[in-house]
């Protein structure tokens, strides 16, 4: 089993200016701790105001299911970083794993708000800003499920697929503009979310959490678990020099993933 890089790219990011939402855990958080060390500021927001404290980042407290609040951090970023260049939506939740005729449309709205439309609306209020400052970058969260079916995961599916769609469609539109936009596509990315997907997976089929675990590793090639660091490494990648060509691609980072059970 291979497992993932647990190092940054030595990569310069010194004076880069970088918004990341629901990064004080997770893979927003490593993304943070990256593009801070490779000398960026990072202005992130939360929903979790206990670990947005901890987190060691600068921030503010922030419900991506509300617009406004969406907007709010981009111009809470704004002020505090004196500008942007790099814009990473990454706010997700993994909804509910249920058949759709099971799913209420409380459920299904509540995932869709905040794994894409909190996308659409972090983007709008930030395009302006890097227009006027010459281009930059958005970098959007997708998934594995943005690119295969996900039995019983249907409005988690639906979102990330929009995703990679709304970010085809904003690299043609914004190109002109020198603004990069790009989606990664993790696969099963190590740790307590997974975790909790596996589980909630095997409950619903009736299986042993080490079942549906192998069941999971079975389908990429490498048959391992990609890591947080991975996933911030293609970040600070694409935010950097080394990604400047690079734009309307959805980058799969999953081992080598077939399909999704």
């Amino acid at each position: 089993m291979v497992e993932g890089s647990r190092e940054f790219l030595p990569v310069s990011l010194a004076g880069m200016r970088v918004a990341i939402s629901a990064a004080a855990s997770g893979i927003g958080k490593v993304m943070a701790d990256g593009f801070t060390r490779a000398g960026a500021r990072v202005f992130i927001c939360d929903i979790d105001e206990a670990a947005l404290h901890a987190s060691g980042h600068d921030g503010i407290v922030a419900d991506m299911r509300d617009p406004a609040a969406v907007s709010g951090f981009v111009e809470a970023a704004l002020a505090h970083l004196g500008g942007l260049d790099v814009l990473v939506n990454n706010a997700g939740i993994a909804g509910p794993t249920k058949r759709l005729e099971d799913i209420t449309p409380e459920e299904w709205e509540t995932t869709l708000r905040i794994d894409l439309e909190s996308f659409f609306h972090a983007s709008r209020r930030a395009i302006p800003v890097l227009k006027a400052a010459g281009g930059g970058a958005i970098i959007n969260m997708s998934s594995a499920a943005g690119r295969f079916g996900f039995p019983l995961r249907s409005p988690y599916a639906a979102a990330k697929w929009g995703v990679v769609g709304l970010t085809k469609t904003l690299a043609i539109e914004l190109g002109p503009f020198g603004i990069r936009v790009n989606a990664i596509l993790p696969g099963l990315v190590d740790g307590p979310r997974i975790r909790r997907v596996i589980r909630a997976k095997a409950e619903a089929q009736g299986i042993s959490e080490n079942e549906q675990t192998e069941r999971a590793l079975s389908t990429t090639s490498l048959r391992c678990f990609v890591t947080p660091h991975d996933i911030a490494n293609m970040a600070l990648y694409l935010a950097s020099p080394f990604g400047a060509t690079i734009s309307g691609q959805a980058l799969a980072i999953d081992g080598d993933m077939q399909v999704l059970v």
